[in-house]
């Protein structure tokens, strides 16, 4: 059975195939089908203690951990609950992230969302490629509290170019964990065709750069569009007022009265 299961379901890390070698592709298919879509860029800022050259006093130092290309990844699909697994440097890194999808009651009626629901990530500060020196050095798992973010409607992939911070409580006593989270696309239900993205559902910030983006030029084509239909109502009014006839001003073309 579990030979089985494992021969139903593929994950793999397409990460080769994106140009920004800080982005990872991840695909989980079930039953030749896939599922699951992943891509993105992420970075972790993680605090952690070490001791000042004193030997008494703690100081805060700061890890940048991207997520390796390449990583290993796992992961799971349901009909309502799905998710992602990634894992990299043997382990010493684990990211998962967790995606629920429900129904919401709005203005045109019930309509049907997906969300990032959960994150969570275990870090090693033993491992020394981002951590020096750290203070009872071990693992320890940031994660996020009442997490509702990437919100998509069913059946849309959900797409940010801009990048966004989402902060984790850690429990090496509770620092703040950043992860920075760029040039996302995500689909995690609904997918239709096999490798597929579906159609995509920008996020905010994303929607505001667009717009500033198309501003000028809409405002340049309305701008043109009045100065065209001015110098028309000038030539038409110009026209008219020359083909008027003029009133004679000579007296002696009047009778006089008398």
């Amino acid at each position: 059975a579990v030979a089985r299961l494992a021969a139903e379901q593929e994950v793999e890390n397409l990460s080769g195939l994106s140009p920004n070698p800080e982005k990872d592709i991840f695909v989980v298919r079930e039953n030749r089908t896939t599922c699951l879509m992943a891509e993105f860029a992420a970075k972790f800022i993680v605090p952690y203690d070490v001791w000042a050259s004193n030997y008494v006093d703690l100081l805060t130092e700061q890890a940048d951990i991207p997520l390796a290309r390449g990583a290993e990844m796992k992961g799971k699909c349901g009909t309502n609950e799905s998710e992602l697994e990634i894992s990299w440097l043997e382990q010493a890194y684990t990211l998962k992230l967790s995606f629920l999808k429900e129904g919401h009651n709005t203005s045109r009626g019930p309509e049907t969302f997906w969300r990032l629901s959960r994150i969570q990530f275990t870090y090693d500060t033993s491992e020394r490629t981002y951590f020096k020196d750290a203070v009872s050095p071990g693992k320890h798992t940031a994660s996020s509290h009442r997490l509702s973010a990437l919100v998509t409607p069913a059946g849309k992939s959900y797409e940010c170019q801009a990048q966004q911070t989402i902060s984790l409580i850690s429990s090496d006593h509770q620092k703040s964990v950043q992860l920075l989270l760029s040039e996302v696309r995500i689909q995690p239900f609904d997918i239709t065709a096999d490798f597929v993205f579906g159609e995509e559902h920008k996020c905010p910030v994303d929607q505001r750069e667009q717009l500033e983006e198309t501003l000028p030029l809409i405002l340049g084509l309305i701008l043109g569009l009045v100065i065209v239909i001015t110098l028309c109502v000038y030539h038409i009014h110009h026209k008219l007022t020359a083909n008027q006839v003029q009133i004679p001003r000579d007296r002696s073309q009047y009778k006089h009265m008398g």
